[in-house]
């Protein structure tokens, strides 16, 4: 990486300032959800925070700032000269990762020459007497110790970019999230939590495993979805919107109020039941000031503030982002799929280029795509509007090959099995299943099937080389 003059970073807000003009409003919400839907006042400092995060601070700027005071702000780095500069994107992100490191060690070293000094204030440099004046309304003699934890100072990007175009590709999808959500009784608005967990990107996934709009984990949507090596609707907007329906439904039957409903879907609906018992109070804000639940963090006590923000940023977004491109509406007709056919097949029999109806059907993994497992039988295949008349016609008129059962590979010490649609084509990649022994990694268990570390990765939906004693791994072979 060649040297990277530090003179392309620059210090745009100073402690506790703001980086620029934020419309203040109170939520403004659908009819009939202002109750359902507040915003505590008490919140207000960590809605202005995410606020200035989704509508004002770029990707390529990071917020030192306080972790349970949000509206506690060290300074804004902007490292957008830097991005603009022609460096790599590798460049960039380790240039970054550096200063942010270096300027947050900085941050803790002059809260502890504040603690250090006590109440003499003298000799104080500029910055220190700012930070001393934001934080005049607290008492406890401890407060700058107790800010300098590693835990406290905190670094948190922008959003601004991810954000307008989340709010942009939300127009394909929210009219219909929009009708599920006013069918199944519930505020409308809900359907704009996708723009805090994912900026409503089709294809996102994180490093635990969520995926889709809605980021369910496997586990979770596999409780209202397929999930599996070919179909995963949690990748598919709308089905998945018919899942969260479900899934905020039930938050609220439990939990008895929608700020809890909300943050339950972050932190689950029992570790919501607990922070309740805990504190002895329904109230979001109590429950965010007062619980000490070890798996409630930063994460969990901003969730329900995040998605205020991001409503009120939303239902602005001109005043943040000028005009921005609605994606048109998705439109399409929707067939049933006879037997289990190759997506080129389909394709074929949908009147449709492959890229089109891959963007019409989110939810066929990436082996159903290229071919390595067929589209299955009784597959509600979005394809495109006018496609559906005939379909049936040119589906029947596909070979034989491209249709029906294929016989899959049998693992070491296995027998072999009929799957029903499992593989893409009658020559190409056939499956085992592993179980991960003790000491086992992803480059033998590569090896030892004669395929790749990629290979597997891509299959198994996995984010790094590591795998643990008794996982179960999906293994393309040929």
């Amino acid at each position: 990486m060649r040297r990277i003059a530090p003179v392309v970073v620059g210090i745009i807000c100073g402690v506790g300032l703001v980086a620029a003009a934020v419309p203040t409003r109170a939520a403004v919400t659908l009819p009939n959800e202002q109750s359902s839907l507040p915003a505590p006042a008490g919140l207000r400092p960590q809605i202005e925070f995410w606020k200035k995060i989704f509508g004002v601070y770029s990707t390529n700027q990071v917020v030192i700032h306080d972790a349970w005071h949000l509206d506690w702000v060290y300074e804004v780095l902007d490292f957008r000269p830097l991005a603009d500069s022609g460096a790599s994107d590798a460049e960039v992100e380790d240039y970054i990762h550096s200063k942010v490191r270096e300027e947050k060690e900085r941050v803790r070293a002059m809260l502890m020459r504040l603690h250090q000094v006590g109440p003499d204030s003298s000799g104080l440099s500029d910055e220190e007497r700012k930070i001393w004046a934001m934080m005049a309304g607290v008492k406890e003699p401890s407060k700058f110790l107790e800010a300098a934890d590693e835990d406290r100072v905190r670094g948190q990007r922008g959003l601004r970019e991810r954000f307008a175009a989340g709010v942009e590709v939300s127009r394909r999808y929210l009219p219909e999230m929009e009708t599920i959500f006013r069918r199944e009784g519930l505020p409308v608005s809900l359907t704009r939590l996708p723009l805090v967990e994912s900026c409503f990107n089709v294809r996102a996934y994180s490093k635990v495993g969520a995926a889709g709009i809605w980021q369910f984990m496997p586990s979770t949507g596999r409780l209202y979805m397929r999930v599996d090596n070919a179909v995963d609707e949690r990748r598919d907007p709308i089905r998945s919107t018919e899942a969260a329906a479900e899934h905020l439904k039930r938050n609220y039957d439990v939990l008895g109020t929608w700020p809890l409903a909300i943050t339950a879907y972050n932190h689950g609906r029992a570790g919501i039941a607990r922070a309740i018992d805990s504190v002895g109070s329904t109230d979001i804000v109590q429950i965010i000031q007062h619980y000490q639940g070890p798996a409630f963090k930063f994460a969990s006590r901003n969730f329900y503030a995040e998605f205020i923000a991001a409503l009120e940023v939303e239902q602005h977004f001109q005043d943040y982002f000028g005009p921005l491109s609605a994606h048109p509406p998705l439109r399409a007709d929707t067939v049933v799929v006879p037997d289990y056919v190759t997506f080129k097949g389909l394709a074929q029999a949908a009147k449709a280029d492959e890229d089109t109806l891959a963007d019409l059907n989110p939810a066929l993994t990436r082996e159903v795509i290229d071919g390595r497992l067929r589209v299955p039988k009784g597959y509600q295949a979005r394809v495109p509007v006018g496609a559906s008349a005939g379909f049936a016609v040119r589906y029947a008129s596909l070979p034989a090959a491209a249709k029906g059962q294929v016989r899959v590979a049998k693992a070491p010490g296995t027998k072999s099995h009929a799957a029903k649609g499992r593989r893409g084509s009658a020559q190409s990649a056939r499956y085992v299943t592993h179980r991960v022994q003790r000491g086992q990694t992803l480059e033998g268990i590569a090896k030892r099937y004669r395929t790749t570390v990629a290979a597997i990765q891509r299959r198994n939906n996995l984010r790094g080389n590591g795998v643990r004693a008794g996982q179960s791994l999906v293994i393309p072979t040929t």
